[in-house]
């Protein structure tokens, strides 16, 4: 189950930075077919409360990567 929780760990850090880039070329594209002003305000809003929640994902992989989510709820790196 750790290699699993390792393995995750990756895919979630490869997921947050993916997401955002396929998030930012879809703003783009749907404020090119119509440039209002609504438009721009709306998938202005989607990405950049989207920020966040990539970099949430990158933080959570890294510690599932690193082994920081145990049964016990320590630390192993301190141990």
């Amino acid at each position: 189950m750790d290699q699993l929780k390792r393995y995750l760990g990756i895919v979630w850090m490869l997921l947050g930075p993916a997401a955002l880039f396929t998030l930012t070329e879809i703003a783009v594209s749907e404020i090119s077919k119509d440039p209002s002003l609504d438009r721009m305000i709306q998938w202005g809003v989607f990405v950049v409360v989207f920020i966040p929640i990539g970099f949430g994902l990158v933080i959570f992989g890294w510690y599932a990567f690193t082994g920081a989510y145990t049964p016990d709820g320590t630390d192993p790196s301190t141990e």
